[in-house]
């Protein structure tokens, strides 16, 4: 049975997904999200799957042949942090995610908890940087 990535694009409400965020601050911070990321990225907010905000998609192809499409930017708002879909492993990224403030960082993302605790024009930067990187790697 060939897999199917349950992560692709929906045509789920970006809008009636935010209003639908239970908390106001993850709520607010979806909003802020969303008007930057489209802003840098060019691309409107599509829902991909059922809880990942993204701009814009790149098709990849591992080795071992799955394939897929992705988000270029991408975040999601969920219950414990907003996860922000932005790693790339674009020149710089450390030192980025250093300066960006309380910020969690896993292989392909960061775990923030409010938006405020963190500095936006350094976020800006990353997501350019990591917008550029990808398009590099994954030429339309």
């Amino acid at each position: 049975m060939a897999y199917e990535a349950r992560t692709k694009p929906t045509d789920i409400s970006v809008a009636d997904f935010v209003a639908a965020v239970e908390n106001p601050q993850r709520r607010a911070d979806a909003e802020t999200l969303c008007a930057l990321f489209e802003e840098i990225s060019g691309e409107p907010a599509t829902m991909w799957g059922p809880s990942i905000i993204g701009f814009g998609k790149y098709h990849y192809r591992y080795a071992s042949g799955h394939e897929g499409d992705a988000p270029r930017l991408g975040f999601s708002p969920r219950k414990a942090q907003t996860v922000l879909y932005v790693m790339s492993g674009a020149e710089g990224q450390a030192d980025m995610i250093a300066r960006l403030g309380k910020v969690k960082s896993s292989v392909a993302c960061l775990y923030v908890n409010r938006l405020d605790q963190i500095d936006l024009g350094v976020l800006r930067e990353m997501a350019e940087a990591s917008l550029a990187h990808m398009r590099r790697l994954y030429p339309d």
